[in-house]
């Protein structure tokens, strides 16, 4: 038996899935054809072969990514093994830790209702949109 030669270079979309940023293969490249992800400001194609020492941008659910290539896997593993493919720089992680908890403080009013409106709710509410009518 020989064994494997290690990885030089790897798709872009199969070291994203592997790397656990997204659920799939297919979300990953969605992702890539979309410009949600960045090398040196430029989008970048799903088959773009990635290196150690790759420098990704990667917007996902409105928080900022900046991400450096630490190793190559073509195989989905478990999150520690996925979290040793990259490095995330400290100003990216407290940035997007200060921007969750400005969004965090923003809902901090907000309380949703318990449950559906009753008879009497849904009339004001249906009086309420009436008004424009007028």
């Amino acid at each position: 038996m020989t064994a494997a030669a290690p990885l030089t270079e790897v798709r872009a979309d199969i070291w994203l899935w592997a790397a656990r940023f997204y659920k799939t293969r297919s979300l990953a490249k969605q992702m890539l054809v979309s410009g949600k992800i960045e090398i040196d400001g430029q989008s970048i194609k799903p088959s773009r072969q990635l290196h150690v020492g790759d420098t990704l941008h990667i917007t996902r659910a409105n928080e900022l990514y900046e991400i450096t290539v630490v190793a190559l896997s073509e195989m989905r593993g478990p999150a520690v093994q996925a979290q040793a493919l990259y490095s995330e720089s400290d100003s990216s992680r407290l940035k997007r830790e200060s921007e969750r908890e400005m969004r965090k403080l923003a809902n901090a009013g907000y309380r949703p209702p318990s449950g559906k409106p009753d008879k009497r709710a849904r009339r004001l509410i249906q009086a309420l949109g009436d008004l424009d009518a007028l």
